[in-house]
C-alpha cells in the first residue's frame, strides 16, 4: 500500500501530537486568569492638528471616571515657533474666549495666564511639525461638557475647539 504525500504529512502531526511514551496524558492549557488577560483600562483618543487650525476630532464622549488619554499629533510643516498645537482641556462653565484672551502674552505657560490656570483640568505640551504628545488623566465624577481648545495664539478664533462630553 502506498501511503500519499498528504496521508504522510498527517501521520507525522499525528505522532508528533501524541501522548508522551511515559502513558501521560497530554494536558490542555487553563485559560489565563482574568487579571492576566485584562486589556488596557485606559483609552486613547487620537486627534491631529495641521496648519489649517482645525482639530480632527471635536467630540469626546467619555465616561465618569474614565482614564482616558488624548494623544495629539501635529501634521503641520509650519515651523514649531509659528504653528504649534495643544489640547487644554477645561472645567464645565469656563469662558473660553475670555481664557484665551487673558493668556495671549504667556508665551513661556503656552498663553495660559497664571490667573486663569485653575480652569485646566488636562493639558498636553505643544506639538510642533512631526509631534506627537499626550495627556493622561482621570474624567471627572461630574457629567457635563468639559470644552478643549488649542492656546496658541489666534487658533481658538481659527476654530481649534472641541469638547470632552461626559455621560
Amino acid at each position: 500500500m502506498r501511503i500519499s504525500r498528504l496521508s504522510s504529512i498527517f501521520l507525522g502531526v499525528v505522532v508528533l501530537a501524541a501522548p508522551a511514551a511515559s502513558g501521560q496524558a497530554l494536558k490542555a492549557k487553563a485559560p489565563a486568569p482574568a487579571a492576566a488577560r485584562a486589556v488596557d483600562p485606559v483609552r486613547t483618543v487620537e486627534i491631529t492638528g495641521s496648519d489649517e487650525m482645525k482639530y480632527s476630532v471635536t467630540r469626546i464622549v467619555a465616561k465618569r471616571g474614565e482614564q482616558l488619554r488624548i494623544r495629539l499629533i501635529s501634521r503641520g510643516t509650519l515651523p514649531r515657533i509659528a504653528m504649534a498645537h495643544n489640547v487644554v482641556i477645561l472645567k464645565p462653565g469656563t469662558n473660553v474666549a475670555k481664557f484665551i484672551e487673558a493668556g495671549t502674552s504667556f508665551r513661556a505657560t503656552d498663553f495660559i495666564a497664571p490667573a486663569t490656570k485653575s480652569a485646566v483640568l488636562a493639558q498636553t505640551r505643544f506639538a510642533g511639525p512631526g509631534e506627537t504628545v499626550e495627556v493622561l488623566f482621570k474624567v471627572p465624577a461630574q457629567a457635563g461638557t468639559y470644552p478643549f481648545v488649542c492656546t496658541f495664539s489666534g487658533h481658538f478664533v481659527a476654530g481649534m475647539v472641541g469638547a470632552v462630553v461626559v455621560k
